[in-house]
């Protein structure tokens, strides 16, 4: 029984996989007109596709069969964080966390950050291949970097939070979740959020909330917080 290969197609109606994906295909794979494969458009529909021409520089498709997946999670799951110094530690837990499965990524330019610009463009391949690779309907969207200040002041239907290690009376976050709701929580960069920050943050909403006792690393925190709304949310 030969496995099933998952391909993601945004644009199913294109008819033909991306030139890094033929590549794949009929190259790595050797995948040949007539085999079965399997498409995703990372809007929530898996497809069942047969290969109707094959070559090193094109591999054609025709759909079989069209199946729409039902959501594993309630609400939109948003996860804000400071990108840690070694981009590695950034790319795992961009990895992870879709592995878990979340909404959407953004990327925060804090006071204390230690990297002001990231290749986005390659936190989405990754992203990509671990959706593949754990077979999700939904692509979680990537977005730039953007300033602190500029996030914060951002609409957003939802509830807010942010996670810091600063003194002070702080539910857990998984306690204040609220199943079904969208949720959006920030996480900061290894020297946390500054003072200033925090105070701009719940002045426009958020709500301080912490992690636990135990103090994480940057792309630790992340994954917690992506794992507690999953869980809180999950179907």
């Amino acid at each position: 029984m030969k496995e099933e290969r998952f391909f993601y197609q945004p644009d199913i109606n294109v008819g033909e996989l991306t030139k890094e994906d033929t590549q794949h295909a009929v190259r790595v794979l050797r995948m040949r007109e007539g085999d079965e494969m399997w498409l995703m458009d990372g809007k929530g529909t898996f497809y069942r596709a047969e290969i109707i021409a094959a070559s090193n520089h094109r591999c054609a498709y025709r759909i079989v069969e069209r199946m729409p997946q039902e959501p594993a999670w309630q609400g939109h799951l948003h996860l804000a964080m400071a990108p840690t110094k070694l981009n590695d530690r950034t790319e795992w837990f961009a990895e992870k966390a879709t592995e878990i499965g979340f909404d959407e990524l953004s990327f925060l330019d804090c006071q204390y950050s230690e990297r002001h610009s990231l290749k986005v463009e390659r936190i989405d391949k990754i992203v990509i291949s671990a959706m593949k690779q754990s077979r999700k309907a939904w692509k979680p969207k990537v977005n730039e970097m953007q300033d602190f200040s500029q996030f914060v002041h951002s609409p957003f239907n939802g509830d807010r939070f942010i996670c810091h290690c600063y003194e002070g009376e702080k539910e857990n976050l998984f306690d204040v979740l609220t199943p079904g709701n969208d949720a959006l929580v920030m996480i900061g960069p290894e020297g946390d959020f500054s003072i200033d920050e925090v105070r701009l943050a719940e002045e426009n909403g958020f709500k301080a909330v912490t992690l636990g006792k135990s103090r994480l690393r940057t792309e630790t925190a992340a994954l917690v917080a992506v794992h507690l709304m999953h869980i809180k949310n999950t179907i």
